[in-house]
């Protein structure tokens, strides 16, 4: 129906339309009610249309009514008859599912058996596991964080049964019980990922990165420093008692010699012990030098040898965490390389998914990687039959290991991509590309001469792998134009040749080269390079929290845990979800199905 206050014959005379709108209502509803008695005598057509015409004159001169204001119910205070479940306030596909069905379908009985019982009530390990599991799936690497989760948190209490452990008895679990059991654990749950189609532990994408330790950065001890140290000590203490000596009347055989090639603190605690039994024959200044070898030259003398033997076979320690070794990391923030206590992480990567760990205290990689594949031998008692990893475990000894056990290397050797550079292969000085003949075994220099064999040498690694190289020498290099480019010795040139490992490098550069090998190249980039940067990036874990290597272990092995979960609840959840989406599709296709049916049907029924 048309607005009647527009609508020409019901206008007032001698009004426009403009002021039509400001008369008064009760005028307007004469108007109306005169302009559609000859229409519509219908009263319910009436009745709405004088309704409208009150409403519409209010919203156009902005006059809107006031609407009563509802809210919802506030129950926080008031009693529940019936208390929620938890259960029903957890997605089905939330990731604190995963963690309780894996840690469920565990095998714990060996952290069982740790347990000594008697006393009061211990907190069940399955559900301190699941709550470590799921802390560390969340960033929560804090024992007090979660203490405080499992009362705040509803994921937390789920998991938990409402068991509320202090911070304390989180802490004990984590770096007591868990020490031994750790690594059994998350071994178990590589093979429940084995089950599942996700692993198959044929192949191992090998690297590793450098994470801080807890320890102070300037609590270093350095070898050199030490054994410096120790020496001058050992020559003040041969002078003390080369000194006392003299003014003791012994027997020649008695008599301290006049070198001692194996002092230790031990022997020198001897020495004092007798010579204090003569303190009484013996001069205030010769009693002074005595009482100062005891007092302060045989604790510093034990010191040392009680920092060599923590040293080892490193370089350096820390003071407040004697197992971390000072490295050099990417992690400059000084921007000067400084050097930081630190631990080696090697990880071995299928489908990102952690399949092997293990942590080190030597700084390069090259000497990891033996006994990595060894623990990973131990741990599945098998191995994989491919290894992949970059040019910093390439070497020949971890070669001559890999071929001895039957694994496929696709490990590349320094200079691997230099090799394929036309600079390289230009270059008419290097060993590479000079002619070498082998029925008279001799090489040819670029003027022409022959470098003939003058023996061989051993080179002996820091890991005691023995190298054997085989020297050639040219006859005469004096006034020769090339020299300068050729070589910077004095004398005529000398080239050292490791045929062995040139023979693994050759082996090597054919797989690394094949169709085969630049798919593992490839992969390689996307697999540990990719987990490295989810847990130290993306889950803020970039320095360990606890101190001493056997803790440390069971840190990274949590945050190991916690990543694999976390990508298993990424694919459950993917895998949910098309599962739905295919379910929905297979119904919305049994609809059609069903409705070009009835439409045949009923097409059927009207021709017959």
């Amino acid at each position: 129906w048309p607005n009647p206050v527009h609508s020409g014959p019901s206008l007032t005379k001698g009004r426009t339309v403009e002021e039509e709108k400001t008369a008064p209502a009760t005028k307007r509803r004469q108007v109306i009610k005169k302009g559609l008695s000859k229409k519509c005598d219908s009263p319910f057509l009436l009745l709405f249309i004088s309704v409208k015409s009150i409403i519409l004159p209010l919203q156009q001169t902005n006059i809107i009514a006031m609407t009563k204001i509802v809210f919802k119910e506030l129950t926080s205070n008031q009693n529940v008859l019936f208390p929620v479940s938890l259960s029903e306030k957890i997605a089905p596909n939330h990731p604190v599912r995963v963690v309780n069905s894996v840690v469920d379908a565990l095998d714990i009985s060996c952290l069982l058996w740790s347990y000594k019982g008697g006393g009061t009530s211990s907190y069940h390990p399955r559900m301190m596991l699941k709550v470590l599991f799921y802390a560390y799936l969340n960033n929560i690497y804090s024992c007090r964080k979660i203490e405080k989760a499992l009362q705040e948190n509803i994921h937390f209490m789920w998991l938990s049964g409402n068991s509320t452990p202090d911070f304390r008895t989180i802490n004990d679990f984590r770096g007591k019980r868990l020490k031994e059991h750790i690594k059994s654990l998350f071994s178990a749950i590589v093979l429940l990922l084995q089950e599942s189609g996700y692993v198959s532990l044929d192949v191992q994408y090998i690297d590793g990165t450098k994470v801080e330790s807890a320890s102070n950065r300037y609590t270093f001890v350095w070898r050199g420093s030490v054994e410096k140290n120790k020496t001058k000590l050992e020559s003040k203490i041969q002078a003390i008692l080369s000194e006392v000596d003299k003014h003791i009347e012994q027997d020649k055989q008695e008599r301290t010699p006049d070198t001692l090639p194996d002092m230790d603190s031990c022997g020198l605690r001897e020495k004092v012990s007798a010579l204090n039994k003569r303190l009484c024959g013996m001069n205030k200044a010769e009693q002074k030098q005595v009482k100062k070898l005891q007092e302060e030259y045989l604790p510093r003398l034990a010191k040392y040898e009680s920092q060599l033997e923590k040293l080892g076979d490193r370089n350096s320690f820390s003071k407040t965490d004697e197992d971390a070794t000072f490295m050099r990391m990417k992690e400059d923030h000084m921007k000067n390389g400084q050097l930081k206590p630190a631990y080696n992480i090697q990880i071995a990567t299928e489908n990102q998914f952690i399949t092997n760990l293990a942590i080190y205290r030597r700084a390069g990689d090259t000497g990891t990687l033996i006994p990595f594949l060894k623990d990973f031998r131990e741990t599945y008692h098998r191995q994989s039959s491919i290894v992949v990893a970059d040019a910093g475990y390439g070497s020949e000894q971890n070669y001559e290991f890999m071929e001895n056990a039957g694994i496929e290397a696709f490990v590349k050797y320094n200079y691997f991509h230099k090799e394929q550079k036309r600079s390289w292969k230009k270059d008419a000085f290097a060993i590479q590309n000079l002619y070498y003949n082998r029925e008279r075994d001799y090489y040819v220099c670029p003027m022409g001469q022959h470098m003939e064999y003058k023996g061989q040498r051993k080179s002996k690694s820091d890991l005691g792998y023995v190298s054997v190289l085989k020297r050639y020498q040219a006859q005469n290099c004096e006034g020769c134009p090339l020299k300068s480019q050729c070589h910077k010795s004095k004398t005529n040139r000398i080239i050292e040749v490791n045929y062995n490992l040139n023979r693994y490098k050759q082996k090597t550069r054919e797989k690394l080269m094949s169709e085969e090998g630049i798919y593992h190249r490839g992969r390689r980039c996307i697999e540990p390079e990719a987990v490295f940067a989810q847990i130290k990036h993306n889950s803020t874990w970039n320095r360990f929290r606890l101190r001493g290597l056997e803790k440390v272990k069971t840190e990274f092995t949590l945050v190991a845990i916690a990543h694999n979960i976390r990508k298993l609840a990424k694919k459950v959840s993917s895998l949910l979800f098309f599962t739905y989406f295919c379910r929905m599709a297979s119904r919305k296709e049994i609809i059609e199905k069903t409705k070009d049916g009835l439409k045949i049907k009923m097409d059927n029924e009207r021709a017959a």
